[in-house]
């Protein structure tokens, strides 16, 4: 395999020695390719010639991975003397059965990594002249559906808690938003973390302080990528009206604060009701004796009566 010096050695040569009087050779690219991870990628690239020039033969062809667009490059696909050096792998032309009569230098690279996006630099030299250019790739990742938990498990009401979502899986970095049920954005009230793993990709992490008082029945967290746009998104249901309304999942238990209020109220009620009973008591026992005393004295007016007919009885005997 040729080294990047002898190649470079080799197309400065040619370019020396290329035939350009009045000949004319171009190669152009598209500017921006987008890649995606895992899946195969295409810069696209062909060599365009003046009209004078017939039947061009293509002498060397390098593919070089730049740092910057000034950068030399470490060379990933070489093509001199009419021979192809081992590629490094994952990285070939578009074209199967390219050849030198095949203008169409496109490079394919056939399993995305992160470690692929940046600049790339067509360099080729023809029998009839030579140019450059260098293109770039934007490798993407697609990040995965969030997942939100809450810490502690179960929300209390005026008790402080934290919701916590994680998305993960994407590339360029993205981002984590909040969302109340209304559609108000409480991303400014969150802390994102954002970790990279050995392969690239991110994972992004963010936390939500739930203040005391001023909780939502619904909260949403969507991800967005590198380029602003939504990818996918969750929504978090609280249960915090359910917990003010039935905290024990009992509907026959009374709140704490209904029973505070409920049972001076019974002992007040009870207390009402006993003396109602006591004066009913008392009226039925006056009336009682009233009765007794009305009946005695009936009783005593009818003896006297008797007596007061018997010396007339007498008499008249």
């Amino acid at each position: 395999m040729a080294s990047s010096g002898i190649i470079l050695f080799i197309f400065t040569v040619f370019c020396i020695c290329a035939v350009k009087s009045g000949d004319f050779v171009k190669v152009e690219c598209k500017a921006e390719n987008v890649g995606q991870y895992g899946q195969q990628s295409l810069l696209e690239c062909v060599v365009k010639t003046g009209e004078t020039v017939n039947d061009p033969t293509i002498r060397m062809v390098a593919w070089k991975k730049l740092t910057s667009p000034e950068d030399e490059g470490d060379l990933v696909l070489g093509f001199h003397s009419g021979k192809l050096d081992r590629p490094k792998r994952g990285y070939r032309f578009a074209e199967p059965l390219w050849d030198e009569k095949n203008m169409n230098v496109s490079l394919l690279i056939t399993n995305t990594a992160v470690a692929d996006d940046g600049y790339y630099k067509c360099m080729v030299i023809t029998d009839s002249g030579d140019d450059n250019m260098v293109t770039t790739l934007k490798v993407q990742a697609r990040y995965s559906v969030p997942t939100v938990h809450s810490i502690p498990e179960k929300i209390v009401p005026n008790k402080g808690s934290t919701l916590i979502c994680e998305s993960r899986g994407g590339y360029p970095k993205g981002t984590l938003r909040w969302f109340d049920e209304e559609k108000h954005e409480w991303t400014k009230s969150s802390e994102m973390e954002v970790t990279q793993s050995d392969a690239g990709l991110f994972q992004l992490t963010s936390r939500l302080l739930l203040l005391r008082g001023s909780t939502f029945p619904k909260y949403t967290c969507a991800v967005f990528n590198a380029s602003g746009d939504k990818e996918d998104e969750i929504t978090f249901e609280t249960k915090i009206h359910e917990t003010l309304i039935d905290p024990d999942s009992d509907p026959t238990k009374p709140q704490p604060e209904t029973s505070k209020i409920v049972a001076p109220l019974v002992v007040i009620g009870s207390l009402i009701v006993g003396l109602l009973c006591a004066l009913l008591l008392y009226r039925r026992r006056s009336q009682h004796g009233h009765r007794q005393v009305s009946e005695a004295l009936q009783h005593v007016e009818e003896g006297c009566n008797s007596h007061e007919d018997e010396p007339i009885n007498q008499d008249q005997s």
